[in-house]
């Protein structure tokens, strides 16, 4: 059995905010174009949990997704060396944790979103996932997967 992982996952929410994955009810992950956050999908595996966080405008992170499908080619570009995975919402954040919040953090210092911020998808450590969700005053339902609609809904490239 796998290990279950941790990620952030970023988009604007002029763009695909989380309340739209909560209406759609899963999405495909689309219009990575960066070569280190396309490995970084790549090693997602279903059942994997990602923070969701609304870049830009908000600069917050709002809810959180459950990986649905393993990795496969990005269907925004066809015939390029590109990946996507299926997302779905598992929980909204109770109060959203602000950039501002995560950067006065200590225990935080070393969180993705400051250590890489231009990055859209990352990795990020059990501890720090498990801080951000206390911060955001939420907790995971018993089962933390998301109820996927059976078709995926492409979002817009961030």
């Amino acid at each position: 059995m796998a290990t279950l992982r941790y990620w952030l996952i970023k988009s604007e929410p002029s763009v695909y905010a989380y309340a739209k994955l909560e209406e759609d009810g899963r999405t495909e992950w689309t219009g990575v174009r960066s070569f280190e956050a396309r490995n970084n999908l790549r090693a997602m595996t279903p059942g994997d949990l990602c923070l969701y966080y609304h870049s830009n405008e908000d600069k917050a992170v709002v809810g959180v997704a459950c990986v649905l499908s393993k990795p496969g080619p990005d269907p925004t570009a066809p015939g390029e060396d590109w990946a996507s995975v299926d997302v779905g919402p598992v929980v909204a954040f109770t109060a959203p944790v602000t950039l501002a919040t995560i950067k006065a953090t200590p225990a935080l210092k070393d969180f993705p979103l400051i250590t890489r911020s231009r990055l859209s998808v990352t990795p990020t450590p059990a501890e720090h996932f498990e801080l951000v969700l206390k911060m955001g005053k939420t907790q995971l339902p018993k089962t933390a997967s998301a109820k996927p609609k059976p078709k995926p809904k492409s979002r817009a490239t961030p």
